[in-house]
């Protein structure tokens, strides 16, 4: 499971520090520069949008520019920046009282904890329909209909064939289903619920980089890969981790009688899950060069991070 193609030198956590600052930088100032009105509509969704995290999908989408030849990957901030706001939007909603009911969220009180349920519904609203307004935006290098296909792959996966399916299965088999669920079911729920939005945003940066047909169905098979390997991690995280570390509480999963990996299949049998899943995501890009070593390493990162 080493990785194919990666200088021993390269260090990903440097990667994912510089560009996660490319990403923080930009959303600073894309906010900063907007007159929304009301002004505390803009404020709920700062507080969510600045609150921190991996950045994973907008890097991801970066390192697979970068992968498929992309010269310039600050070029493409804004799409990449796109992906965070509508994978924070999820997060403000699924913190919900009618959905998980959690109290905290990158080590801060949730959206609504702060803003009330109303405002934090609005602030997800924003942010999901201010990121196609982004992502429409054309720029002169890119062709309009590269952006209109990236547009239309990423609603897909982030609505109703995507991540908006697997969250509504996932409260379908909430308490009292998981001594009957099975591995398909789980599967289902994390492919849509985590695995489609991380893919679209591999595809994205390949599209961006004018990826041929092979390329991006390599990129797919990768990104579904270390999505669905993403989730299984987060499962084991809440039964092993510290809250201190993640940013948000954990055991709530199984205080919730939640559907994941470890309550169905159980712990070592998700670890070996994980691993497998990474080694199948590195296989897939086997036909990329060492211009691929970011992705290579950021797969075998997801199974080994500790929030």
């Amino acid at each position: 499971m080493d990785p194919i193609l990666v200088d021993p030198s390269f260090d990903l956590r440097r990667y994912l520090a510089e560009k996660g600052r490319l990403v923080d930088s930009y959303l600073k100032e894309y906010f900063s520069g907007s007159g929304v009105r009301p002004a505390l509509l803009k404020e709920s969704m700062e507080y969510s949008i600045s609150a921190g995290g991996k950045r994973i999908r907008p890097v991801l989408a970066l390192a697979s520019y970068e992968a498929c030849g992309g010269e310039k990957p600050e070029s493409i901030l804004r799409y990449a920046c796109a992906l965070e706001l509508i994978h924070t939007y999820s997060l403000i909603h699924d913190d919900l009282p009618a959905m998980d009911d959690d109290d905290l969220r990158r080590g801060k009180p949730t959206n609504h904890k702060v803003y009330g349920e109303a405002m934090a519904m609005l602030a997800g609203d924003g942010l999901l329909t201010e990121a196609f307004h982004m992502l429409s935006q054309p720029a002169a290098e890119i062709p309009a209909e590269t952006l209109l296909g990236i547009i239309s792959d990423l609603a897909a996966r982030a609505g109703l064939w995507g991540m908006v399916a697997g969250q509504a299965q996932d409260i379908l088999s909430g308490e009292g289903r998981v001594e009957s669920a099975g591995k398909d079911e789980i599967e289902f729920i994390h492919m849509h619920k985590t695995a489609q939005l991380i893919t679209a945003s591999v595809r994205m940066g390949g599209m961006l980089a004018g990826a041929g047909p092979e390329k991006l169905q390599a990129l797919t098979g990768y990104g579904q890969c270390v999505g669905l390997a993403f989730q299984v991690a987060d499962d084991i995280l809440d039964v092993k981790g510290e809250t201190a570390l993640m940013g948000k509480t954990a055991g709530s999963d199984e205080r919730k009688k939640k559907l994941t990996y470890p309550s169905v299949m159980g712990i070592e049998a998700s670890e070996r899950e994980a691993r497998d899943l990474v080694a199948r995501a590195q296989s897939a890009l086997e036909g990329f060069g060492p211009e691929a070593g970011p992705l290579r390493a950021i797969a075998r990162y997801i199974i080994e991070r500790k929030h």
